[in-house]
């Protein structure tokens, strides 16, 4: 029998890799007597890490969907992998969830990951709560970790209880408030009252019962305006806990199930229907009796059972037999055996109420944000698209033994349904079919699927460098394209002009052509040569982009003019405008977040400095590390990773997002277009 959506919680585990997020999840799925004894990640014996990747390299690498049972409440908890190279399959699913918990180390505090997560959960309008785990460490200051918290977090995360004096369990301060407890720092007093006065600010009729009545409101009491603060980001709690010894595990529990939302209470996903700029919002509610509603958060491939997609149920029900649609198709999908998962093992349920989390095998259609529905109505129903992070790191790979060429792409195309943050290239100018991914690490690990489930070897090189080219100047062009062979010739006149836009913001096309000198039904053709121009490029063959343009004469022949002369004119005439626009090569720089011990710090920015990059700032962090902040060019740190393997012993971490476009130096790109003319 399904869960009834009121007594479902669906909560996201993020935070950096060694929070300690699985040992919790293993700690939490045995507190509540989910599996009688609990799994250790170093023993590879956990219900969340259960491939072999994950086994052999010790650290999550695929988000995990478990389930437990405790209040009268069901809890699907994702355990997602917390390394910066994963992230994008962290985030992926985030639409799945009201809630997303954020693990903290409790020595190693706030790290790169963990604000990144932050950011995201913030964006998505997720409920938030910060969980500090490993508190039983020796010789941390909790304290100082709540104030950075609260200091680089926001001040509405406020803890729900407090390590005891002795530092032996932690102390509640909201359910049952123990005030005569001595605390380590604070009090159960001062911790409640601040919990309590940020939850009625978000409604004045609770606010002025508190203010009269001489006693302080109950949980019971203050629940609406309690998730009201969530929803709204008024308030995150933080929980003290030790996944190792269970200490605030029990508080841990009573959080997740009584104060995170339900379903129905959470700020609900932004559904739209229709494409682009004619999308529009539509409401879709947690109600069982409505057309059923699913999103596809997750894709996996088993080389066994095949395809496997894990969806939550938004509305309406869905039922063991039932025909769905996917997406616009109009042929269903009969949805043979619904199942449950925990980690690695699945077991059969007849259906799935709103809220809940299920999955379905062996559907090939199935494919990651995809949307199934019972009726026609909902077709074009889609989430607001994840932005995920753009990939950083790059191989050129080709299969290691000829003939292997239809499996290589087969295979690739399987990774990349998995796992959406990775992307796939097929570089004509190069030659290339190109990987790219969050990390050098997220990399290796594909092309190890490749070799150990796949059974297919690859040979992989360093790929080219992503250049574009655009213009600094305005210009104008023309042509006049004529061509005669007997019989019906082309004609073809254009006369248009150009103008750099703002980095970034692509590329414009627009007609101010009057008077029909250029037939309407040429004016595509015309747009089309522009394009053409801007795939292939103009001075080093690279894409080009953030270029506006503007058609506004021509001429037109009622015989000889067709859509392959304006092709034609077109192209010609935007080459003859870039020309004279003085048209630059570009080049993708990235942000980097190196963390490394401090007297690695001097070896780290000489580096950067040699490499044309330049540090924008630096943190001092824990453990005698220090977090620097730099600008470089992609080109000069693709492979990073070993320099800064060489420079810290091995005892430094980085990760990178892309920035911006510049400019590249004058020698680079004299350089870049003689390597083209030849």
């Amino acid at each position: 029998m399904a869960a009834f959506n009121d007594h479902i919680r669906n909560i996201a585990l993020l935070g950096h890799a060694g929070s300690g997020k699985t040992a919790l999840a293993e700690t939490l799925l045995h507190a509540s007597g989910a599996i009688k004894q609990k799994g250790d990640v170093s023993r590879g014996n956990t219900v969340s890490d259960f491939t072999d990747q994950e086994k052999a390299a010790g650290h999550s690498l695929e988000t995990s969907i478990l389930q437990f049972d405790h209040f009268n409440t069901h809890v699907n908890l994702l355990d997602t992998p917390g390394y910066p190279d994963f992230f994008g399959r962290a985030m992926s699913i985030l639409p799945a969830v009201e809630s997303v918990a954020l693990v903290i180390n409790a020595r190693h505090g706030i790290e790169p990951v963990t604000r990144r997560a932050f950011e995201q959960m913030h964006e998505r309008k997720k409920c938030g709560l910060i969980i500090i785990n490993q508190c039983d460490l020796p010789e941390i200051g909790l304290e100082s970790l709540l104030m950075d918290i609260q200091d680089q977090l926001g001040s509405q995360c406020l803890p729900i209880n407090l390590p005891s004096e002795d530092g032996s369990r932690m102390v509640d301060c909201y359910f049952a408030p123990e005030y005569d407890t001595p605390t380590a720092f604070s009090s159960v007093n001062e911790a409640h009252d601040q919990l309590i006065d940020q939850v009625v600010e978000v409604d004045e009729a609770l606010m002025e019962l508190y203010l009269e009545q001489e006693e302080s409101l109950q949980p019971d009491q203050l629940h609406d305006p309690f998730e009201q603060a969530l929803r709204e980001d008024h308030l995150i709690p933080v929980c003290f806990t030790s996944a190792e010894t269970g200490a605030g595990i029990e508080q841990l529990l009573h959080t997740l199930c009584e104060l995170m939302p339900t379903p129905s209470e959470g700020n609900p996903p932004l559904f739209l229907k229709g494409e682009g700029e004619n999308a529009t919002p539509v409401s879709v509610v947690p109600d069982p009796e409505l057309h059923a509603i699913a999103h596809v958060f997750k894709v996996s491939m088993d080389p066994y059972i095949g395809r496997m997609g894990v969806f939550r149920v938004h509305q309406g029900t869905i039922r063991s037999g039932d025909q769905l649609f996917l997406g616009d198709a109009r042929k269903p999908v009969r949805i043979a055996h619904l199942l449950k998962l925990q980690g690695s093992k699945t077991t059969e349920v007849i259906e799935a109420s709103p809220g809940d989390i299920c999955a379905v095998a062996k559907i090939d259609s199935l494919h990651f944000n995809g949307v199934l529905h019972d009726s026609h109505d909902e077709d074009h129903h889609h989430l607001r698209d994840l932005q995920f992070p753009p990939s950083m790191a790059s191989l050129a790979i080709a299969p290691a033994h000829r003939g292997d060429e239809q499996k290589l792409s087969e295979v690739l195309h399987r990774l990349v349904a998995e796992d959406p943050s990775l992307t796939i290239e097929h570089r004509e100018r190069e030659n290339e079919t190109v990987l790219l991914g969050l990390g050098e690490t997220h990399l290796q690990l594909s092309i190890e699927k490749m070799a150990k489930v796949y059974g297919l070897e690859v040979a992989t090189s360093v790929p080219s460098i992503p250049y574009r080219e655009t213009i600094r100047n305005k210009a104008e062009g023309h042509h006049r394209h004529k061509k005669q062979n007997g019989g019906s010739g082309q004609f073809g006149e254009v006369f248009l002009r150009i103008e750099p836009l703002p980095r970034g913001d692509g590329f414009e096309f627009a007609s101010e052509v009057v008077g029909g000198v250029i037939p309407s039904q040429y004016i595509p053709a015309v747009e089309k040569g522009v394009r053409e121009v801007m795939q292939s490029g103009a001075i080093a063959g690279y894409p080009m982009q953030d270029i506006r343009v503007v058609v506004y004469d021509g001429k037109h022949h009622s015989v000889d003019s067709k859509e392959i002369a304006f092709v034609a004119a077109g192209k010609k005439a935007f080459q003859d405008a870039i020309q004279q626009a003085d048209p630059v090569v570009l080049e993708p720089f990235v942000e980097m977040d190196i963390t490394v011990p401090n007297q690695a710090m001097g070896d780290v920015t000489g580096h950067l400095a040699s490499e044309r990059g330049m540090v924008t700032g630096t943190d001092a962090g824990k453990d005698m590390k220090v977090t620097v902040h730099a600008q470089a060019p992609l080109a000069n740190v693709s492979g990073y990773s070993n320099t800064l393997k060489s420079m810290t012993g091995g005892d430094g971490e980085y990760s990178m997002q892309f920035s911006h476009y510049d400019c590249v130096p004058v020698p680079i790109q004299k350089a870049l277009v003689k390597a083209w003319q030849a």
